[in-house]
């Protein structure tokens, strides 16, 4: 692992786990395209560590939340709707793990990316037919965050937005979008919590000290810029959550995965077969 290899799949990370196009196709798109291995001991301690960096940046930009939820730890609300959010992925995740595992180079890639641009259409469709309603959530409820977090659980599928999958179930629910937006973030901490326990431990039990001891620089440049550009793509969100135009974040992921679909048909060495063609 280079140090350029962990600065751009770092970037890559950052800015694709909080804009809507998904951290985890784009991860594995540009393994592929850099010819690394997503199998390969260094590069998932590498996959599991620049979620530390998207961890920081999600505690740095709503640090008074936290502090907030800390200060008033067993009366906090917005933690029990975080708990509750967090419910659907946790079941799926423990229900269907190793078949979700079993997708990452499958050849799935190109499709996944297909259904976050039909997730991100319907988002931009739903919100504009509730723009005018008077009856918008300023609030998260039950309701809100039972709907995200059944939108989260559909993201565990690799190369489907988290955030792109979140804020369709906000917004459906009848949130508004920078309170969705808000929610979705926040809602990402206790996921990449569980991931980093999950897939920690794996990483351990394979020598992942002595791989970090001989790979420290590329994985502390990959961290840093995986932060940076996380808390970039954070803020650049909820600034334009209201102007900005789902559609064009669609037409965006539905171009790669057409493109990557193609190519897999072709037989480009560099991407896994395509499965209803392999």
């Amino acid at each position: 692992m280079t140090i350029f290899e962990a600065a751009i799949l770092g970037i890559v990370q950052g800015l694709a786990e909080f804009l809507p196009i998904s951290s985890s196709g784009h991860l594995e798109l540009f393994q592929h395209i850099m010819g690394l291995s997503d199998n390969s001991a260094s590069m998932m301690l590498l996959t599991v560590l620049l979620h530390v960096g998207t961890l920081v940046a999600v505690a740095v930009v709503f640090w008074n939340d936290w502090m907030d939820i800390l200060r008033h730890l067993f009366k906090s609300k917005t933690l029990g709707l975080l708990f509750i959010a967090s419910l659907p992925a946790l079941f799926a995740a423990l229900l269907l793990g190793d078949a979700m595992d079993s997708l990452f180079g499958s050849g799935f890639l190109g499709l996944a990316f297909l259904i976050t641009a039909l997730f991100l259409l319907l988002t931009e469709y739903i919100g504009k037919k509730m723009k005018n309603r008077t009856d918008l959530q300023d609030e998260v409820g039950v309701k809100h965050a039972l709907c995200m977090g059944v939108m989260q659980a559909v993201a565990i599928l690799p190369g489907v937005s988290r955030s792109g999958s979140t804020l369709l179930g906000g917004i459906f629910s009848g949130m508004k979008r920078e309170k969705a937006a808000k929610f979705s973030f926040m809602m990402s901490a206790p996921a990449i919590l569980g991931s980093l326990l999950v897939e920690g431990k794996d990483v351990l039990e394979n020598g992942g000290m002595e791989l970090l001891s001989s790979n420290l620089i590329p994985v502390l440049v990959g961290v840093a810029l995986a932060a940076v550009s996380g808390y970039l793509a954070i803020r650049y969100m909820l600034k334009l959550i209201n102007r900005i135009s789902f559609n064009w974040f669609a037409l965006y992921v539905g171009i790669v995965g057409v493109t990557v679909v193609v190519l897999q048909i072709a037989g480009v060495s560099f991407l896994p077969a395509f499965p209803f063609f392999g």
